[in-house]
């Protein structure tokens, strides 16, 4: 499925997008509310694919998913490292593997050409301008391709 033509996904639905956007003052950066959407997604049961093309962020992210609340652990793990039948969050560069299609994090400043074959589509934001600048970027493209988008102010 092409990024462009917001077609249907797996269900049938269109990928449901939500923007999930740090307030002022709220603490802590875009990887740490990943941390939070993919525990949030694995306490319903879901499946989810962190898109992060750049590596140093990936392995960071992989770092912080073992470290970032004493109290819980998210089985998790890097694409081609890791076993992902076994692994129900992980962190891929390019969308692989292909069989994932509920629940996707995106750390890519751009549209990921493969989200409409996800039920849902997570888009973490912070207080970095240029994530900002290209949140709203992404937001357009998905408005313009008739998605029904949502935003979430998080604390």
């Amino acid at each position: 499925m092409s990024a462009g033509s917001g077609q249907l996904g797996p269900d049938g639905d269109m990928t449901r997008i939500d923007f999930y956007v740090l307030a002022a003052g709220a603490r802590g950066d875009r990887l740490l509310l990943t941390c939070r959407l993919a525990e949030r997604a694995r306490a319903d049961d879901q499946r989810v694919l962190i898109h992060c093309p750049d590596l140093s962020n990936a392995r960071h992210l992989d770092r912080l998913l073992w470290t970032y609340r004493d109290q819980s652990f998210l089985p998790h793990g890097l694409v081609g490292e890791t076993n992902p039948t076994l692994t129900p969050v992980l962190i891929s560069p390019n969308g692989e593997p292909a069989t994932e299609d509920q629940v996707l994090i995106n750390l890519s400043p751009e549209v990921p050409e493969f989200f409409a074959r996800f039920e849902r589509l997570c888009e973490p934001l912070d207080h970095d301008p240029a994530v900002r600048d290209a949140g709203r970027r992404r937001w357009k493209c998905y408005r313009d391709r008739g998605y029904d988008l949502k935003h979430h102010e998080v604390r």
